[in-house]
C-alpha cells in the first residue's frame, strides 16, 4: 500500500510574514493579533487573502473586501501581500521536504504531496515522520503546518483539512465511513460553488450521500465530473506524485499607488521589478534570454512589448536596461496604474557559455545584495531613487508563476 503526505501551510501568507517579521527582529507576532494580508486601499488593493485565528473571531473571512473587515475589527492590522517572499518560503518549504523524500509534487503555492511509501526505511511510521516534519518545519522555518496521511493524494488532501492548525491526521480507506461521510457534500474536493447546489438539488447533502449515488444519475447531471466525485467520495484516487518541471518563465508585476505619468516615475517601478526578476532567477540559478514588459493605463488598457535579448542574464542591471527601452518603445505617455516584467527562454546559469554582458563586479554587487535581503529581508535595502517613493512599501505580486 502507498503512503503519501498532503502538507498544507496554516494561514500561510500571514503565517509567511510572521516567520520573517520575527526573523528580522520584530516583537510583535502578528499571529496574536487581529491582522490579515490582503492589500491596501492606497495601492487599490482591497481584498483578505489570509487572516490570523482572533481576525477569524472578528468574523473576517477570506476573499472579503478589506473595507467590510475593518467594519468588524477597526483595529484590524493589515499587512500588504508580498508575493515574492511567499514563494521564497514555499521554495524553503519544500527544500525542507526533500530530506524525507526525493518525490515532493507541489500542489500550489502553500501545498505539497509528498510519496513516502518505502521510506520507513530509512525513517520511522508514517505518523512519527509527520510529527518530526511538523514539528521541524516549525522549528527551522517559524510557521505551522496541517499533514494529511493515506494512501492516495485526494483522501490525504482531505485529511489535513481536517481540524486545525498544526495537526496530524489520517484518512486511510477504512476511515472514510467515520471521518469523511459525515461532512457536507460541499466540502468535498473538487465540488465548488456551482456544483455544491446542484448535488443539494439532487438531495445529495453529505459525501456519504454522493458515494451512496447511482454514478449513472451523477454523470447524466455532472458529465464527467459526476463519475470523479463519486470516485472521490469513495476515496478512489489513481494520480501519482508529479514533481514540478523547471520553471519556464519568471515574472512580477506592480500595481502602482499613485498612477506613473512620467517616464522618471514608470522607471522606478522598472528598477524595483528588475531587482525583483533577476533575484528570483539568481535563487534559481537561471538566466533569461527573453525579455517582456506589460503595461496598464489608468483607463485599464492593456498593452505589452518584448524582444529577445543579445546574451543572457540574470543581472538586475542588464534587465532594467532592456525592459526601459521595451517601455520607450511601448508607451505612449498616458498615466499608468501597473507594469509588469516577465523574463522567460530560461537556460541554467552554469551551462558553461560566456556571458558577453557579465563582468566580476556586476556578479558580486548582485551576490552581495542578494546575501544581506536573504538574511535581513527584502527590504533591507533599497536604490536611492526609490528610497522615498511608494515602491519602497512592498507591492509586487507575480505574472508568472512555476508551470506545474
Amino acid at each position: 500500500m502507498r503512503t503519501i503526505f498532503h502538507i498544507d501551510v496554516n494561514s500561510a501568507f500571514l503565517s509567511w510574514e510572521a516567520a520573517h517579521r520575527l526573523k528580522c527582529g520584530d516583537s510583535l507576532d502578528i499571529r496574536t493579533v487581529p491582522s490579515v494580508v490582503g492589500g491596501d486601499e492606497k495601492s487599490r488593493r482591497g481584498i483578505v487573502l489570509a487572516k490570523s485565528i482572533p481576525a477569524k473571531a472578528f468574523g473576517i473571512k477570506t476573499g472579503e473586501p478589506l473595507a467590510q473587515a475593518r467594519k468588524k475589527c477597526p483595529n484590524l492590522l493589515v499587512i500588504p501581500s508580498n508575493y515574492p517572499l511567499y514563494q521564497e518560503y514555499s521554495h524553503m518549504l519544500r527544500q525542507f521536504l526533500y530530506r524525507f523524500s526525493p518525490s515532493i509534487e507541489p500542489f500550489s503555492i502553500d501545498e505539497c504531496f509528498l510519496e513516502y511509501t518505502g521510506m520507513e526505511r530509512l525513517f520511522s511510521s508514517p505518523l512519527h515522520t509527520a510529527e518530526l516534519i511538523k514539528d521541524g518545519i516549525e522549528k527551522e522555518l517559524g510557521f505551522t503546518v496541517n499533514i494529511g496521511i493515506s494512501e492516495n493524494k485526494i483522501l490525504a488532501k482531505m485529511a489535513s483539512d481536517f481540524e486545525k492548525p498544526n495537526r496530524i491526521h489520517t484518512l486511510y480507506r477504512e476511515e472514510i465511513p467515520e471521518k469523511m461521510w459525515s461532512l457536507p457534500v460541499s466540502d468535498l474536493f473538487m465540488v465548488g460553488r456551482r456544483t455544491a447546489p446542484t448535488l443539494q438539488k439532487m438531495g445529495i447533502q453529505t459525501i456519504g450521500d454522493l458515494a451512496h449515488t447511482d454514478p449513472n444519475l451523477l454523470c447524466y447531471h455532472l458529465k464527467s465530473q459526476g463519475f470523479l466525485l463519486w470516485n472521490y467520495a469513495n476515496g478512489v484516487d489513481s494520480s501519482v506524485i508529479a514533481p514540478l518541471p523547471p520553471p519556464k518563465s519568471v515574472g512580477n508585476s506592480i500595481t502602482i499607488p499613485e498612477d506613473a505619468d512620467t517616464m522618471e516615475k514608470a522607471c522606478e517601478v522598472l528598477l524595483k521589478l528588475s531587482e525583483s526578476v533577476g533575484m528570483r532567477l539568481r535563487k534559481l540559478n537561471m538566466r533569461t534570454s527573453f525579455l517582456g514588459i506589460v503595461i496598464r493605463t489608468n483607463d485599464f488598457l492593456n498593452f505589452g512589448h518584448q524582444k529577445h535579448l543579445s546574451d543572457a542574464t540574470a543581472r538586475t542591471n542588464h534587465i532594467y536596461d532592456a525592459s526601459k527601452k521595451l517601455l520607450r518603445e511601448l508607451w505612449d505617455g498616458r498615466p499608468l496604474r501597473l507594469l509588469g516584467i516577465q523574463a522567460s527562454h530560461l537556460s541554467p546559469e552554469n551551462d558553461g557559455q560566456q556571458r558577453m554582458w557579465d563582468t566580476e563586479e556586476e556578479h558580486r554587487l548582485d551576490d552581495a545584495i542578494d546575501c544581506i535581503r536573504d538574511k535581513f529581508g527584502e527590504d533591507i535595502l533599497l536604490r536611492g531613487r526609490i528610497l522615498h517613493s511608494p515602491l519602497s512599501i512592498r507591492s509586487s505580486e507575480p505574472v508568472a508563476r512555476f508551470h506545474k
